[in-house]
């Protein structure tokens, strides 16, 4: 597997594990806004006269503004935490190859570093194989 087909394939991987978080979060963000924008529905709905008086659309429409902001932050702040573990995470396993790379005498280039990568990904599948076995 040649370089950049295991960079594009650990990419899509990437994309495809993120939009997963993203959806889930989502979901239950929306889920957690709703409950809270249908108990302070209810809650003004029988404590203020004012808001009594609204119309259904004008409740339904404050509703589904708590539903959206709560799917919108929820899916918002899993995915920034899912970058971050995933830069974090870069960032070690790029350091890591720079040090190895530098006690073989050679300089941490992007090229360099993704051939110790595609070096450490082979080594990784021999020795699960050879377990296997």
């Amino acid at each position: 597997m040649s370089s950049s087909t295991a960079t594009r394939s650990r990419y899509e991987a990437d994309v495809e594990a993120a939009y997963r978080i993203q959806a889930k979060a989502g979901i239950l963000g929306m889920l957690r806004g709703t409950t809270i924008g249908l108990s302070l529905a209810v809650i003004a709905h029988y404590s203020w006269p004012v808001f009594r008086r609204q119309t259904l659309p004008f409740k339904a429409f404050l509703v589904s503004a708590f539903t959206m902001s709560g799917l919108v932050i929820e899916a918002e702040s899993a995915l920034m935490k899912y970058q971050t573990i995933k830069r974090r995470e870069e960032n070690a396993a790029r350091r890591e190859a720079k040090i190895a790379l530098a006690k073989q005498g050679l300089v941490g280039t992007e090229s360099e570093i993704a051939a110790w990568r595609d070096n450490q990904e082979a080594l990784a599948r021999s020795q699960r194989s050879e377990q296997s076995q």
